[in-house]
């Protein structure tokens, strides 16, 4: 058994989708499981939907889009990946497959009474993931690549914290192993990526980009021979290309670099991805569909990282919030228990933090509601300062040069050092 998640830049396109569906005759697709994400910037423009529904619902008068257009912009453009893919039948059900995703949508906003907005975001948002598990899955049928759509809210059990769900473990690995044991009998099964089952039904999504970690569950479920991740890249570099022409690939890290390369904001894996496989010791491979013969990066137990590149992270949007005692007294256990169990309630990862005498500061990506809800909590408690548009820098395997490369002339707020990493918060 073998795992194999495909991102939203995998399939964005008519011409991508074949690309997977040659990916796996290319490689046996029996005996697997293939994870899906959203195509291309679906999420983003299903988050716009969700955004202009939410400013209505609330009388909020800075967004006055409409979100049925948007909605509508979301179908026509996945009518449009379904047109370029069939040259014969086959594409009209595909079509009424998605509008009938498209409708449920629609349905579920026109009907709702919550305003909770993780909880709409998540219902939505979601639906990117089934669109393309749909298409890709008609698409591959359509050759004679015979497979299963599963709907993973069947299978991946979270609670119900919305946009974070935490992943019941036990009764998600129960599920798994008894539904995909039958399913493969008859072809290799395709799922959703990023989406999981609250206890009352509803979908609670594992966080953005959430696609990698979905893979990993399964594979840790099935004791899966190895996860493949298929990206845009070649494998995994020491620093996003985009940025730096010159990133060099790795070809191998251990479980703990990946973990803490991923913890610290690299993107080419979502950061809860590592720890079950490691639990079961499941290789995770990155590899190009853009070169699919090409092997990739490999993480594993053994692997050899004795000459490591200086691993480049930066997060960008960054918002610093800073705690101070009302009565001026020395911030101590007490306060600090109380800022760490809001942010835990509000689910809002912390990036960085430094201590002094009467201050406690904290480094959070900008989650617009996430962060006013923790002031709003803290604020009798502490004085509460903030700062937006700010660049958070990582380095691990440090050296001097590109210490000073890539942080010289910058106005730097906060500097943290260990032997192994560097991190400078910095505006941007």
């Amino acid at each position: 058994m073998q795992v194999y998640k495909f991102g939203g830049a995998s399939v964005k396109d008519a011409e991508a989708v074949k690309n997977v569906a040659a990916i796996l005759q290319q490689n046996n697709f029996n005996e697997k499981v293939v994870v899906i994400s959203a195509m291309g910037k679906t999420t983003n423009a299903l988050e716009e939907v969700v955004n202009q529904y939410y400013a209505k619902l609330v009388g909020d008068n800075t967004n006055n889009g409409d979100w049925q257009q948007t909605m509508d912009g979301v179908f026509e453009k996945h009518v449009t990946i379904i047109n370029n893919l069939y040259s014969n039948g086959g594409k009209q059900k595909a079509i009424d497959d998605v509008r009938l995703i498209i409708e449920a949508a629609r349905k579920f906003l026109n009907e709702n009474k919550s305003r909770n907005y993780n909880y709409i975001y998540d219902q939505i948002v979601s639906i990117g993931e089934y669109i393309s598990t749909t298409i890709v899955s008609d698409y591959a049928n359509s050759l004679g690549l015979k497979n299963t759509l599963l709907d993973v809210k069947q299978v991946l059990f979270t609670d119900n914290a919305y946009t974070e769900g935490i992943v019941d473990f036990k009764k998600t690995e129960e599920a798994i192993q008894t539904k995909i044991s039958e399913l493969v009998k008859t072809g290799f099964v395709i799922t959703q990526g990023f989406v999981g089952s609250t206890p009352e039904g509803f979908v609670a999504t594992l966080g953005r980009e959430g696609s990698d970690y979905t893979a990993s569950i399964f594979a840790y479920s099935l004791n899966a021979e190895r996860v493949t991740v298929w990206k845009d890249v070649e494998g995994i570099m020491n620093a996003d290309p985009k940025e730096f022409p010159d990133a060099q690939f790795i070809s191998e890290l251990t479980f703990h670099e990946a973990i803490e390369m991923t913890y610290y904001g690299a993107s080419v894996i979502h950061p809860k991805t590592i720890k079950p496989i490691q639990n079961k010791n499941i290789p995770l491979e990155v590899r190009s569909f853009v070169n699919s013969a090409k092997r990739g990066s490999v993480i594993s137990a053994n692997a050899n990282t004795n000459f490591l590149p200086p691993i480049i992270i930066w997060k960008r949007g960054q918002v610093l919030l800073s705690f101070s005692a009302k009565d001026f007294s020395f911030i101590a256990e007490e306060h600090l228990s109380k800022v760490f169990a809001t942010f835990a309630e509000n689910r809002l990862h912390i990036n960085l933090m430094q201590n002094a005498a009467i201050s406690f500061s904290i480094t959070v990506d900008f989650k617009k509601e996430k962060i006013e809800n923790i002031i709003e909590q803290l604020t009798n408690d502490f004085s509460i300062t903030r700062n937006d548009n700010l660049s958070l820098l990582t380095i691990r395997h440090y050296n001097p040069g590109i210490i000073d490369k890539l942080t010289k002339d910058k106005d730097i707020l906060l500097r943290q050092i260990s032997r192994t990493t560097l991190q400078v918060l910095m505006r941007e």
